[in-house]
């Protein structure tokens, strides 16, 4: 069903920035939260991982409803990205393991890298195609540079997720993917908003932001 509600709540920045950043902010919320427990029979160390990757996986699957519900659509990096999530918490509350939930935002950049720069090698505009319709009046060549720009930042942050995660505990890595990814990927996006503006991008739009891993 499409009509002027439908497209408005595509367009608006709160919304987007609502799906794409409550789940982390649940996840953040919960694990602070369940520091505070006591469980018997387990270490708090592991009640944090089990309880904060259960509420993300919640938050996620609550966010790919209400994006079907408010927008009647999902998006492409929505659907990749909670798939994602979905499996890899689930890994993580079965083998009560918490480098499944950590490994999750590098295969999440890593495959966006890996989609976009086979779009590059092969001439095909599939970072348009995950956007859908976003950025209105890009040019091609607006599109190919914004391309590029991404594929270097999901590779970045991919190498990044894995260096933190190897060499910092439980809590310093929570900390990062809320206090560290959400501002680079915010900086990120504004930093490409000069060019796209010089490439057609039409005054007054928002651009949207990379997905969190």
């Amino acid at each position: 069903m499409s009509g002027p509600d439908t497209q408005k709540a595509v367009s608006s920045p709160g919304l987007r920035m609502a799906l794409d950043y409550g789940p982390l902010a649940v996840f953040f919320l919960a694990n602070l939260l369940a520091g505070y427990l006591h469980i018997p029979d387990m270490v708090d160390s592991l009640a944090r991982v089990l309880i904060a990757t259960a509420a993300f996986m919640i938050a996620t699957f609550v966010a790919i409803l209400v994006s079907h519900i408010k927008t009647g659509r999902i998006s492409p990096m929505l659907w990749i990205t909670g798939v994602l999530v979905l499996v890899f918490g689930g890994l993580t509350l079965y083998f009560r393991d918490d480098t499944f939930i950590k490994i999750k935002p590098t295969i999440v950049y890593a495959m966006f890298a890996a989609i976009l720069g086979f779009g590059l090698a092969t001439g095909r505009p599939l970072l348009q195609s995950l956007l859908e319709g976003a950025y209105p009046g890009l040019t091609t060549e607006g599109w190919r540079k914004l391309t590029i720009n991404w594929t270097g930042f999901f590779a970045g942050m991919a190498v990044l997720n894995e260096v933190v995660w190897r060499h910092s505990t439980w809590d310093f890595w929570v900390g990062f993917k809320l206090w560290g990814v959400v501002p680079l990927t915010l900086l990120f996006a504004g930093a490409n908003v000069p060019m796209l503006l010089r490439h057609g991008l039409l005054a007054g739009e928002d651009a949207p932001v990379p997905p969190e891993g």
